[in-house]
């Protein structure tokens, strides 16, 4: 199994280094299959509105529940999670490598995307997955402390992906 992770203290620093590397990568000519969570410059910052890419193909899925402008904070719709994670998987068969945006309260509660990290793992696939700060003693634990971090960096995730991606063909 070879697992990374990327973890950032910078706010938005693991998504804007996922989704560039997943384009570098993809560019490059490596299949992936997974999520990224494209980060947006231009959009006003309070709103939530959570929006995966879906890897390679880079479509949009908002998974985010529609709230009431007055109350506060995020919620996740979980059907359109597992509608996302359903396309993720059935890429999976075509991929190099399985990309995952984050792990984090679904995935530690065994939901969201672990699935598909399992199948990519049994499948041989490199994987990568992005880790909030807060979730990272849970996402070891889920790795039985096999996952190997990653800096938040382009160029260093892009390596990773070319090397373990042509160590597999190898």
């Amino acid at each position: 199994m070879d697992i990374r992770y990327v973890c950032s203290d910078e706010e938005f620093g693991t998504d804007s280094a996922l989704s560039a590397a997943a384009g570098r990568a993809t560019a490059l000519g490596i299949a992936l299959a997974g999520t990224v969570q494209p980060v947006d410059p231009d959009m006003p910052r309070g709103h939530c509105d959570i929006v995966l890419a879906l890897l390679p193909d880079g479509e949009r899925r908002g998974i985010s529940a529609d709230l009431p402008p007055e109350m506060p904070g995020c919620r996740l719709d979980p059907e359109a999670l597992e509608a996302a994670v359903a396309v993720v998987e059935s890429r999976l068969p075509g991929a190099q490598a399985l990309v995952v945006n984050k792990f984090g309260k679904q995935e530690a509660a065994g939901r969201g995307l672990v699935h598909a990290i399992g199948e990519a793992c049994a499948r041989g696939l490199p994987v990568l997955v992005g880790v909030a700060p807060q979730w990272r003693e849970a996402f070891l634990a889920f790795t039985e402390g096999r996952a190997q971090p990653l800096p938040a960096e382009e160029d260093a995730i892009v390596a990773w992906l070319r090397q373990a991606c042509l160590a597999k063909v190898g």
